[in-house]
């Protein structure tokens, strides 16, 4: 498959956030023809006065965070995403286009103003970091107290729609079309990590109910974060000690060790190899990761990308046909979380290496995996299989 040509459009929604379509398709490609770039709905700008319950305007607030003293996370707090869309009907999706009717476009309130689309990327409505116009980071301590600081959460979330068919799925693209959801992928880890103040960027797809995705419309998001989340940090004290121990590179060696012992190896090609881990811990998880040492998305060659595409599609595949119903044999689509996991922005970016995370809460049809007591209080995992039971599985699977 030969590297897809993709134009990228930007335009700005009714209330001032940004939205970007990218384009690999006729006539919208070559530019003979361009999507739609205004939005006619009548929404106040986000950062619109607010009127209070006494009837005074009051400035917009934003999401805060708050650093936890007995752990050291920062927690952001994003009370308005209550308030977000959840499980809407099929005609009042809000990623699905824009409808016509005999006397035009039907437009209401969906986030898309054209009637059509390959795949596009915009600012989430109801997003859990956020920066306002003012741009300040000032902290301050809840109550006064030093020991619970807070500062504002000034990061950034995008949703990306993979295709504008709501009945879809991305395992159900065509290799090109997830060629070009990974130029978005890296375009946008590019622009978003590039934003002041931003320390990470994670690209990922929640897909399931059991997950508890609230949109159903085939979909990810983009969070660029003002803070290096807990998993990131925990693996970046792991790498650098074990680089001072030994002057070598943590992930690059635990995918050549799990190359060399190929027990877990699920799929190999040119480019990628899909593995178990060894240590993994949910009842279905997979990691895929370049055979070369790239440190994220927007340093994948055009070859890898390619590569990653053909790859990655018949991953999915075989994970929707993990489970299967006991009576007739049909295959479960799998809940699942795909999240990548790359370079920080800043310090200790040399110790990241690019990989895929894929794991699953279902661990047998109709059965999740709950995170109770010990999982969720503590943070100490319990599996309920082996890493060499999930790979073999997949490894028969064809």
């Amino acid at each position: 498959m030969t590297s897809p040509a993709v134009r990228r459009t930007a335009t700005t929604l009714a209330d001032g956030r940004d939205l970007i379509y990218f384009d690999d398709t006729e006539p919208y490609v070559s530019g003979a023809a361009t999507r739609r770039l205004d939005d006619p709905r009548p929404l106040p700008h986000r950062f619109a006065p607010i009127p209070g319950p006494d009837g005074v305007e009051r400035p917009a607030t934003g999401p805060e965070m708050r650093r936890d003293p007995l752990t050291g996370e920062w927690i952001p707090m994003a009370s308005h995403r209550m308030n977000r869309t959840f499980l809407p009907a099929a005609d009042a999706c809000p990623l699905c286009p824009a409808r016509t009717s005999e006397s035009g476009t039907a437009y209401s309130d969906g986030e898309v103003p054209d009637t059509a689309y390959d795949v596009v990327v915009f600012e989430n409505r109801f997003p859990a970091l956020m920066v306002l116009p003012d741009g300040s980071a000032e902290g301050w301590d809840v109550d006064g107290e030093p020991l619970w600081p807070a500062r504002p959460a000034a990061g950034r979330c995008e949703v990306v729609c993979f295709s504008s068919d709501h009945t879809g799925s991305f395992g159900g693209l065509t290799a090109h079309r997830v060629r070009t959801i990974i130029e978005a992928w890296a375009d946008r880890t590019t622009v978003l990590s590039a934003l002041p103040g931003i320390e990470q960027v994670f690209c990922f797809e929640n897909r399931g109910k059991e997950i508890g995705v609230t949109l159903p419309h085939p979909h990810g998001q983009i969070y660029a974060f003002p803070f290096t989340t807990p998993r990131t940090a925990a693996m970046l004290t792991q790498a650098r000690e074990y680089r001072e121990r030994t002057g070598r590179h943590l992930l690059s060696d635990v995918v050549a060790a799990e190359r060399r012992a190929g027990t877990r190896i699920v799929l190999e090609t040119e480019h990628w190899v899909a593995y178990v881990p060894a240590a993994a811990k949910w009842p279905v998880e997979v990691h895929l990761a370049p055979k070369r040492d790239v440190l994220d998305l927007p340093g994948l060659t055009d070859a890898e990308r390619d590569d990653l595409a053909a790859a990655y599609l018949e991953l999915l595949g075989r994970l929707d046909r993990f489970f299967v119903e006991p009576d007739d044999g049909t295959p479960i689509p799998l809940p699942y979380i795909a999240g990548w996991h790359q370079a920080v922005v800043g310090e200790g970016r040399e110790l990241g290496r690019l990989h895929l995370q894929l794991f699953s809460v279902l661990r047998a049809p109709g059965k999740l995996k709950y995170l109770a007591g010990v999982e969720s209080g503590l943070a100490a995992w319990i599996s309920d299989t082996t890493p060499e039971r999930i790979a073999a599985h997949l490894q028969e699977i064809r």
